[in-house]
């Protein structure tokens, strides 16, 4: 039986041909404008965002991951949670948790896992064996499995963005079921938001947002963003905006 890193690396390799080789068609552009709106103070990697009622979380992926809860108006602190997250690069929230994508793990033997934490103390609630975890890109004798990035909550179940799976999974959250899946658009899949029915998700290496159907992958638009522009990490929307973050420069941005 092939292993999960065996599976994952094959998935990888499928998806890169499909993509480079015919089976993908860029959908129709849409024009947005990138607005740089705040760095966080404290936090130097932001790698996903979820908005909630009273604010907006944000994951820091230096390791071992802080969330902070921020007002979206200002990016100032509402409250700063240590967890047990490794290399965190997504965050959503239902059923009165957080649930954490725990990209590596502090032992790289252990598969990764996606976590469920209070949302007050950090601590973790439950965990399970992210599925689809596997090598992808640039593969060194010295390299990890890598495990989901962007997750988003809808109507009692998320969405999960594995890039090593080249799928994007409907979960079944208190169980860490996979209900179904899709294809997803590109390599390095990362954060998700949920739009009326469609689902965003960025493709970091093309800084590429698309508009997806959930019933099967199809990509309905595109936004492009320029090298010049914060890189395209976390996602979520609200008010009908899309927001983004970027790891590497700090930034929180806007699409207007």
């Amino acid at each position: 039986m092939a292993s999960e890193c065996e599976v994952s690396r094959r998935a990888f390799v499928a998806g890169v041909s499909a993509f480079v080789f015919g089976a993908w068609t860029d959908p129709p552009a849409v024009t947005k404008r990138v607005e740089k709106l705040y760095k966080i103070a404290g936090c130097r990697q932001p790698n996903d965002l979820q908005f909630v009622p009273d604010g907006l979380w944000v994951l820091d992926q230096v390791d071992p991951n802080k969330a902070f809860e921020v007002r979206p108006e200002d990016g100032s602190i509402i409250q700063e949670l240590q967890t047990e997250s490794i290399h965190g690069s997504g965050i959503t929230y239902g059923n009165g948790a957080l649930w954490i994508s725990s990209t590596k793990m502090a032992d790289p033997k252990m598969p990764p896992r996606t976590l469920k934490v209070d949302p007050k103390s950090g601590k973790t609630l439950k965990s399970w064996v992210t599925p689809g975890s596997g090598l992808y890109g640039k593969i060194t004798p010295t390299s990890t499995p890598s495990g989901a990035h962007g997750l988003k909550w809808v109507d009692g179940k998320y969405w999960m963005a594995v890039p090593a799976s080249g799928k994007l999974f409907l979960m079944e959250p208190e169980t860490g079921e996979i209900i179904r899946s899709i294809p997803a658009p590109g390599v390095r899949t990362h954060g998700l938001a949920w739009d009326n029915g469609f689902l965003w998700c960025v493709e970091s290496d093309g800084r590429v947002i698309y508009k997806l159907d959930p019933s099967n992958g199809r990509a309905l638009e595109r936004i492009q963003l320029t090298r010049g522009d914060p890189e395209p990490h976390g996602l979520d929307i609200h008010d009908g905006v899309l927001w983004y973050c970027d790891a590497a420069s700090g930034w929180i941005c806007r699409l207007v």
